[in-house]
């Protein structure tokens, strides 16, 4: 049988030495714990928001951090983008292409950019709004790096387009309303008159409205109201303004163009107007409108005048039988 060995035990003035050691270990092994913890946490952070953070290194012109929402925001692999940053660069809507990287290159200038949006195109074909504010980061070892926050805007941009349209568009017809039409009318007249170049204006009136509206009710008046404005935006031409701005009345201006082609949209639109066919209850009617027509004038020095030219003329046209443009 062995002898037992009673364990040595350290002398007692090294006690407080180990002791201190031991203490060091444990909390050594506490700090490990809680960066772990922390790292964790980071890392959830980072895979719950819904933005791209991003680190640039300007001189070699290299991505050195995207976070996760990369991959989900561009639906492209945050590796590839990491050895090629022409991966970011590509994914970026071609018409805001140069907006976008003439608006980085500012930030080595201004310090910080806050105000940057554009589109990308996801790798599925989406096109999203991004909100890319990016700063400049100088490191000790006078590395330039650009870190930024790329927020996925879409569906502001959305509800804000649609709030747009709401502001801007007559319910009924879809055509501008009165405020929105006159805004526009406005502008271009100003533009007409500075530059010295040509633009009509047009006022369109449905003959026997409330006739209309009396013998086959509001609705059918409604239905005659939006065939009106589908034949103004289809023989309008692209950059004219058409809106409804009031009842039965609707208004068009037409940008650079002189008395004669003016006069030639205007009778397309009469023509056109005249073939359209209502049926109600087994009952097949037709309309027609009274158009008063003007052109601009060097003395014009307000919409006004246009608006109060082509109101007298329309009226004449009432006037006159109705069924007609009569030019002033």
């Amino acid at each position: 049988m062995m002898a037992y060995k009673k364990p040595q035990s350290l002398p007692f003035e090294q006690m407080p030495e180990a002791a201190e050691t031991l203490m060091a270990l444990m909390h050594a092994q506490g700090e490990v714990a809680r960066l772990s913890e922390r790292e964790k946490l980071f890392s959830s952070l980072l895979v719950s928001v819904n933005a791209v953070l991003w680190a640039f290194d300007w001189e070699t012109q290299q991505m050195i951090y995207v976070s996760p929402a990369y991959e989900r925001i561009f639906g492209r692999s945050a590796g590839l983008l990491l050895a090629d940053y022409n991966e970011w660069r590509d994914s970026i809507y071609p018409d805001d292409l140069d907006y976008a990287e003439r608006s980085l290159a500012e930030v080595l200038v201004k310090g910080s950019i806050e105000d940057r949006e554009y589109r990308i195109i996801s790798a599925d074909g989406q096109i999203r709004w991004l909100s890319d504010k990016c700063f400049i980061s100088h490191q000790s070892d006078d590395r330039v790096i650009v870190v930024g926050i790329a927020e996925d805007i879409t569906e502001k941009k959305h509800l804000e387009g649609e709030l747009q349209r709401l502001a801007t568009t007559d319910v009924l017809t879809q055509s501008s309303n009165r405020r929105h039409f006159f805004e526009c009318a406005h502008r271009e007249f100003e533009q007409a008159r500075l530059q010295g170049t040509s633009m009509a204006f047009l006022l369109l009136d449905i003959d026997d409205f409330k006739l209309i509206n009396d013998t086959y009710g509001h609705q059918e008046g409604d239905i005659v109201l939006q065939r009106i404005a589908e034949s103004g935006r289809a023989i309008l031409r692209r950059g004219d303004l058409f809106g409804r701005i009031g009842g039965e009345e609707f208004a068009a201006v037409f940008p650079g163009c002189s008395p004669e082609m003016a006069q030639q949209i205007a009778e397309r639109l009469q023509r056109e107007i005249q073939r359209l066919s209502f049926s109600h209850n087994g009952h097949v009617y037709g309309v027609t409108v009274s158009q008063g027509l003007t052109s601009y004038k060097p003395e014009d020095d307000l919409l006004d005048a246009l608006f109060s030219r082509a109101d007298a003329a329309m009226y004449q046209a009432k006037r006159q039988g109705k069924n007609q443009i009569v030019p002033s």
